[in-house]
């Protein structure tokens, strides 16, 4: 049995060194099990890989249905949440409006570009936001601003005080309190007629697979790689709009992603992540406060064009913004064919 356990163990470790999901390794412990089972049906009593591996199929077959309860208790939990409502704020009114809102958004309606229909698809969108932190904080407030009616959030951080320098979602008095709470309760201070879903909890890609296709289109707030190329892959598996931003002390970047109407995704541009040391973090390398306000509510405003069908959104493009030089360039992004997520042989 020892033997047996061994081999699981190197089966996972495998697994996990070539990034597998984590259905599939256990997809893999799955035929080893059924590979031992199989054995002790077939080989005949005393043989020597029976007697290695246990001598008998029953405690197998026991183990087998205990790890089968259990998947099955993970996936009703799963099945569960994806029906759950995030918390206990009741549903907001879509389709119509108020007049208390008409006379709130009546900057938006007068734009020709925006009217009542574009203040209507707003109304009915979802927007789901990656991190409540610096880009988070201005992209969120200014989407409650709008009037889009259901924003998720999703962040497993806590306020502290070193985030109260730039990220001005989040009070002093919420230091210690989860981002996405803190961020809710500003959220619906600000506009009483949007629905917050707070998630606080780390994203994954079985969670991101589900959580984006409740929404029309993600905004990547995040500041590490590994969940930068997490929310693309889920983005262009589930056909989402992805607007992505990013910070560097003066500098900051956004551009939208969406390969389904021809555009690159964002490994198309970043094939890989930089060497240890040449791309340092904001707490590495600092950053200045009012930047992530600047590319935040850049987000925002895309997000906003997107929904409405407003002007030309930064499909295809990159805005760079130097704060210390108070300059801003474009640059063109193209769509590589030979990129492992949404190329031709992807």
């Amino acid at each position: 049995m020892a033997l047996v356990l061994i081999l699981a163990a190197v089966l996972w470790g495998i697994g996990m060194a070539m990034g597998a999901p984590i259905r599939v390794r256990i997809v893999m412990l799955a035929v080893l099990w059924a590979a031992v089972v199989l054995l002790h049906l077939v080989l005949p009593d005393g043989n020597a890989l029976r007697t290695a591996t246990g001598g008998q199929a029953a405690p197998w077959l026991i183990f087998g249905a205990l790890a089968g309860l259990v998947l099955l208790y993970r996936e009703g939990l799963r099945w569960l949440r994806r029906r759950a409502v995030p918390t206990a704020a009741p549903a907001k009114p879509q389709g119509t409006f108020s007049e208390v809102e008409l006379n709130r958004y009546a900057r938006h309606i007068v734009l020709r570009e925006v009217g009542g229909k574009g203040q209507k698809r707003l109304k009915n969108a979802k927007v789901l936001v990656i991190g409540a932190g610096g880009l988070g904080s201005p992209a969120l407030l200014y989407l409650a601003a709008a009037g889009v009616g259901t924003i998720g959030v999703i962040d497993d951080d806590e306020v502290d005080n070193s985030n109260l320098q730039r990220q001005v979602i989040h009070p002093d008095a919420a230091i210690g309190m989860p981002k996405v709470f803190s961020a809710q309760k500003a959220m619906e201070a600000q506009n009483p007629f949007v629905q917050v879903r707070p998630y606080h909890r780390r994203l994954t890609p079985e969670l991101a697979s589900e959580m984006f296709a409740e929404y029309d289109l993600i905004l990547d707030g995040t500041d590490n790689f590994t969940t930068r190329y997490l929310v693309n892959e889920a983005a262009v598996s589930s056909g989402k709009p992805l607007i992505s931003g990013a910070l560097s002390q003066w500098e900051g970047q956004i551009s939208v992603f969406e390969p389904a109407q021809s555009g690159p995704c964002y490994q198309c541009v970043f094939p890989q992540a930089p060497a240890a040391g040449l791309a340092p973090s904001c707490a590495e390398a600092g950053v200045i406060g009012p930047l992530p306000g600047v590319i935040g509510t850049m987000m925002a405003v895309e997000a906003i064009k997107l929904i409405t069908g407003a002007g030309a959104p930064l499909r295809g493009e990159m805005l760079i913004y130097d704060a210390l030089w108070g300059e801003t360039r474009k640059i063109a992004l193209k769509k590589r064919s030979d990129c492992p997520v949404c190329g031709e042989t992807a």
